[in-house]
This record gives C-alpha cells, sequence and structure tokens, in this order.
C-alpha cells in the first residue's frame, strides 16, 4: 500500500492498515502481500503473549469485555411475515444513531455481543437479529423455510421499529447480504461496513480466482479450521472453544439457506454509493485481500481496512481493532 494513499495508522498499532482506497496492483502481488504480512505478524507473535492477549480485550464497566465474557444484549422476538423473528437491541433514545448488525453463515446474533456492548457504549442503538433458521429466529411453516430474503427480513424489521436510517455492518454471508440490501434501499443506508467476504457474486471472474485460490476440500474441513485463524487459535484456546460452540448451535436442523434479493453483480455494486468502509484479514483463507479487492474497486471510493493477522471471523479474533476502525469510521458518517 503506498504512503499517500494512507489515511490513518493507529499509533503503536503496526497490525492495522487503512486507506481510502485499495493500493492499486496486481492479484498475485496482493496476494503475496498478504501472504508476507501473515509471516511477519506470525514471527512477532514470538513476543510474549500476554499484550497481544491484551489487545483483544476492553474495559467495559470497570470490567475485561472480551468476545467470551460479553453480556448478550436484551433480546425481543417479533412476527413478521413467514419468520418469527429474534433479535437484540441495546436501546437507545429518540433520534439516536442506529447501527444493524449481520451476522455470518457459521453463527448467530450470539457473535455480536461484544461488538453490541462497545458500540452501545460509543452512542450508538445496536440492532442483531437471528437471519430465519439461524439460532432463535424460525421459519413459520415448512414452506417459509429459506424463503424471502435476508434483506427483506431486514426491510421488515426495520418497518416494525420504525427506523428510518441506519448504519448497516454485515461479515462473511452478512457481508453479502448487506451488500443485497444497501443495493436495494439505498435511502435507508447511511453507512456500509462490510468484513471478510466475497460479496457473494455471480460473476464469472470471481468464480475462475476462487476455483484458482481456493485449497482443495476446505469446505470439508471443520468450520473453525477453515474460517478461524491459525495465530487466534494459537493464543486464544478459551475464544475458538466459544466461537464452535456457537457455530454448532447457531443453524437449525434442516434449515435452507435464504437467496439474495437480487444477484450481487459487479454493476449491482457500483449503484452502491453510500459511503462504505471494507474490512479484510490478511489470513482469510476464504476471502483473502486480493479476492475482495475484485469488487471492493467498483464501490464508489471506499475506506480499507487489513488486519494482517485475521483470519475469517475477524471480528471474533481482532475485536479491539476491528471495533476500533469501525468507530472511526462511524464518527465521520
Amino acid at each position: 500500500m503506498t504512503l499517500k494513499n494512507r489515511i490513518h495508522q493507529p499509533q503503536g498499532d503496526p497490525f492495522m492498515t487503512i486507506s481510502k482506497t485499495p493500493a492499486p496492483a496486481t492479484l498475485g502481488s496482493q496476494y503475496l502481500q498478504s501472504l508476507l504480512a501473515v509471516s511477519l505478524t506470525l514471527l512477532l507473535s514470538a513476543w510474549p503473549m500476554l499484550p497481544i492477549q491484551a489487545q483483544n480485550a476492553l474495559s467495559f464497566n470497570g470490567s475485561t469485555l472480551k468476545p467470551t465474557t460479553a453480556p448478550q444484549a436484551p433480546g425481543f422476538k417479533v412476527d413478521l411475515v413467514g419468520v418469527n423473528l429474534w433479535f437484540t437491541d441495546t436501546g437507545g433514545t429518540p433520534g439516536q444513531d442506529v447501527l444493524m448488525l449481520l451476522h455470518p453463515n457459521t453463527g448467530s446474533s450470539e457473535v455480536w455481543a461484544m461488538q453490541s456492548a462497545v458500540f452501545a457504549k460509543a452512542g450508538y442503538r445496536v440492532i442483531a437479529f437471528d437471519r430465519r433458521g439461524w439460532g432463535k429466529s424460525f421459519a413459520k411453516t415448512p414452506s417459509d423455510n429459506g424463503q424471502s430474503s435476508i434483506a427483506q427480513d431486514l426491510e421488515a424489521l426495520v418497518e416494525h421499529l420504525k427506523i428510518d436510517r441506519f448504519h448497516l455492518l454485515g461479515i462473511a454471508g452478512g457481508g453479502f447480504a448487506a451488500i443485497d440490501y444497501a443495493a436495494w434501499k439505498p435511502e435507508r443506508i447511511k453507512s456500509l461496513i462490510v468484513g471478510g467476504s466475497t460479496a457473494q457474486l455471480s460473476e464469472p471472474t470471481m468464480k475462475e480466482v476462487v476455483d484458482r485460490i481456493e485449497i482443495p476440500g476446505i469446505r470439508k474441513l471443520p468450520a473453525y479450521f477453515r474460517e478461524v485463524g491459525p495465530s487466534y487459535r494459537a493464543r486464544d484456546p478459551e475464544g475458538t472453544k466459544a466461537w464452535v460452540e456457537i457455530e454448532e448451535r447457531s443453524q437449525q436442523s434442516g434449515t435452507k439457506a435464504q437467496a439474495l434479493r437480487t444477484p450481487n453483480t459487479f454493476a449491482k455494486i457500483a449503484t452502491i454509493k453510500t459511503p462504505t468502509l471494507v474490512i479484510a484479514g490478511g489470513a482469510d483463507l476464504l476471502a483473502p485481500p486480493a479476492l475482495m479487492q475484485l469488487w471492493v474497486k467498483y464501490l464508489d471510493h471506499p475506506q480499507w481496512v487489513l488486519l494482517p493477522e485475521a483470519g475469517h471471523a475477524l471480528s471474533w479474533e481482532e475485536p479491539e481493532r476491528f471495533d476500533q476502525a469501525v468507530i472511526d469510521f462511524l464518527k465521520t458518517h
């Protein structure tokens, strides 16, 4: 990444780089750059582990807050078309900015406990919901299983809550839906944040690249092995165990995945003019930075954050850096 493109480097934190747009480079050189960054951070991880672990914990109401200890926000169930939808809501005051969180395929609203607490403390009303068939959201009938789209369920929820405009954050599979919704309802979105996501694009170019770089048989591996980065698994076995427990109970038996409202394409992404932040993990095996940049370049002047040591579960693995990047971005929008 060239110096002229870098707009912010947190003091004392060499592990996070933020830029206005991804630096222009070839796919091969970007992927090599990511691998070199991971190698460097793995070398640095030979230093004493306590400071690194401490960076993944925040002070909250006088106590240490981590993904494994964060309290869940109050939960509610609402009767919507085709689904009894479960959501958590930190609450707020009239006129307060709302931040909506969309969970990944491997997880539920439970993965957002720490972010909900931190973002609420930063002044936002934070809402996260279980998509139908995940967590505590149940399709009403067998015919409702996998019907509609996450974007349409999100719209039904904000209509029910009488929310006019809000910030939208989705990671991994939640990023697919965030892009789908942002292109459909731009008047609703104050800002868009997507982390660790391929965007589920229906583009031959993307499919060709995925076929070229994906490790053979990776989809058959245990979810934690393909999605949680090796650095995090090495330094935080307790956190890894908690992630696995959430993942194992997240998707209900027999659940069908909801399709996008309309296919995500490069042309569709180009219509999104909402201020956008994209966060990538340098150790992400499913959505490496070079792959993400193939679709990010179609956005209108996005900001780009690289967490070199993070895997696909980047908000869980690097919560302090992830949360700070989000808060810094939200303050300007």
